[in-house]
């Protein structure tokens, strides 16, 4: 073992956590509760001071874990100058998608130059956030040793992806940690580093073996859930129950993964990553069929749901143009108020565009996301035609909401997984 892997594994240092959004907050408490000194960078002054006061922007940061982390070992700041007293940087800034869908890489460009401005000797660099393979060492690599300092001697480069869970009970240092550095030697110090953050390390042989597994794990689900939309259109279409069929096929303890369809996919996640990893495939000259066809089913369910929510209500002699709907959920998955790259908001999107009047019920999500998104905030139904339900937060009491409204499509088996069943509720 180094002497640097020594020093992360048995002394008290610093980390620099980079991004203090969903990914760097959850890490940078974690840290803290751990015994290391950490410091909090992010450049929004406002994200900031909001922390700094103990109000965490973050569901899964409760306030009394905040509270404690800053009554002890963690320090938030927007000027990236106190980073350069960190032992080592874990970057965790955004990696959106640009409007052609192609990498945004402004987040990671622009973390990687504060890495250039605040490096030192000793310092380990890892980045977190969910990118293409080649990235660590493209732009980490020279931001780290540009200053004259030497890979493995002076410093050290690693990727770990993030594997924060939203809305989940897993602790983020119970979370098994993929390591992967740009050397073995920066694996190896990587490694030492993240055996203080969380309890179990899996190490691979490099940064983009690390790199890829991110992409494999949500390219994985975004493969499947593509797989069972469109199953779940072919079973409306033949007169099958998809939910009964999909819980009948994992009763085999063998060879089958339960997969759900739904009104689209949506968070930081599954919508995105698939499209680093195409995109890397492309200028490799490698054609992800798999990739591109998963994407064109899941993008195309916000509209397929809009068609069969004003075929039900032709169905009953009315139309989408003039109803009053009810959109219940708006996160991108239950018993958050995450709504990122959420679908619900497209098919709210849709149903208006049909000429459909769209209220929203969402206790989780906060109303000004609603309402810049164009639609009011409710309190539950009053008076609507139809409910869809977009997303089974936990809270909402279903019996009572097919009670409220005429029909009810839900397009997340709500119903049929709490055993519930109407003659008004319509399953996707």
């Amino acid at each position: 073992m180094s002497d640097r892997a020594a020093f992360f594994e048995n002394e008290t240092w610093t980390a620099g956590v980079i991004g203090l959004g969903y990914v760097g907050l959850p890490l940078a408490v974690n840290a803290a509760q751990r015994g290391l000194k950490v410091v909090g960078f992010d450049t929004s002054e406002a994200v900031v001071d909001r922390i700094a006061a103990g109000d965490s922007p973050i569901d899964d940061v409760p306030d009394d874990a905040l509270a404690a982390a800053l009554d002890g070992a963690l320090t938030v700041t927007a000027d990236e100058s106190v980073l350069a007293g960190a032992d080592a940087l874990f970057i965790c800034v955004p990696s959106p998608l640009t409007r052609d869908r192609e990498p945004d890489m402004t987040y990671i460009e622009a973390a990687a130059g504060t890495v250039s401005r605040v490096i030192g000797p000793g310092m380990l660099v890892s980045l977190e956030s969910t990118t293409y393979p080649g990235t660590t060492e493209d732009l980490l690599v020279p931001a780290a040793t540009g200053s004259g300092l030497t890979l493995d001697a002076d410093v050290f480069v690693a990727f770990s992806p993030e594997r924060v869970n939203p809305g989940s009970d897993s602790p983020i240092g119970k979370i098994p940690k993929v390591v992967g550095g740009v050397t073995p030697e920066s694996g190896r110090v990587a490694a030492a580093a993240y055996g203080r953050l969380v309890d179990s390390i899996h190490v691979v042989s490099s940064a983009r073996a690390a790199e890829m597994t991110k992409l494999l794990e949500n390219t994985y689900r975004a493969v499947n859930i593509a797989m069972v939309n469109e199953m779940a259109a072919l079973a409306h279409e033949i007169d099958i129950d998809i939910w009964e069929v999909i819980g009948a096929a994992a009763t085999k303890p063998f060879g089958f993964q339960a997969f759900y369809p739904g009104p689209g996919v949506g968070g930081h996640c599954i919508p995105l990553d698939p499209q680093y990893l195409a995109w890397r495939a492309k200028a490799a000259g490698f054609d992800t069929r798999f990739i591109d066809l998963a994407e064109q089913v899941n993008v195309a369910m916000p509209k397929y749901t809009v068609r069969r929510i004003g075929a039900l209500l032709e169905e009953r002699g009315g139309s989408l143009d003039g109803a009053r709907v009810l959109a219940v959920g708006a996160a991108y998955k239950p018993n958050v108020g995450d709504a990122r790259e959420s679908p619900a908001f497209d098919v709210m999107e849709g149903l208006r565009d049909a000429g459909a009047e769209v209220d929203v019920w969402d206790p989780l999500v906060p109303g000004t996301e609603v309402a810049a998104r164009g639609f009011d905030l409710v309190d539950g139904p009053d008076g609507h035609d139809l409910a869809v339900v977009l997303t089974d937060h936990d809270q909402f009491d279903l019996e009572a909401l097919a009670g409220a409204v005429p029909l009810v499509f839900d397009t997340r088996g709500a119903y049929p997984r709490r055993g519930l069943a109407f003659d008004t509720v319509v399953t996707l």
